[in-house]
């Protein structure tokens, strides 16, 4: 966390109010907190086990699914998330599958 834990519900606010402007610009797919960081690992055998475990301190709180027409327009919103939750975002392009 990289806020005092007795900000969160400040930080809650600001995210819910990103996430609602998001929804009004008609951007907004899907997103979540992440519960955990302990994660299950299933193989293509059906196989399952406990991992990968993070090394760093760096954690995973959520994620943002939005769907913009441009790079540059993504990372103005991860800024706009990134200011609200008062911390940094990763900034990836799912590839389109039009079987989904």
């Amino acid at each position: 966390m990289t806020f005092p834990e007795e900000d969160l519900p400040a930080v809650a606010e600001a995210s819910h109010a990103v996430v609602r402007e998001a929804r009004e610009a008609g951007v907004w797919i899907f997103g979540g907190g992440i519960l955990s960081q302990q994660a299950s690992i299933v193989a293509a055998d059906g196989s399952v086990c406990d991992g990968p475990y993070p090394e760093t301190k760096a954690v995973i709180g959520g994620f943002s699914i939005i769907e913009v027409a441009s790079r540059d327009e993504a990372l103005a919103w991860a800024a706009k998330i990134a200011s609200s939750c008062r911390c940094a975002q990763e900034v990836r392009e799912i590839m389109y599958d039009p079987e989904s």
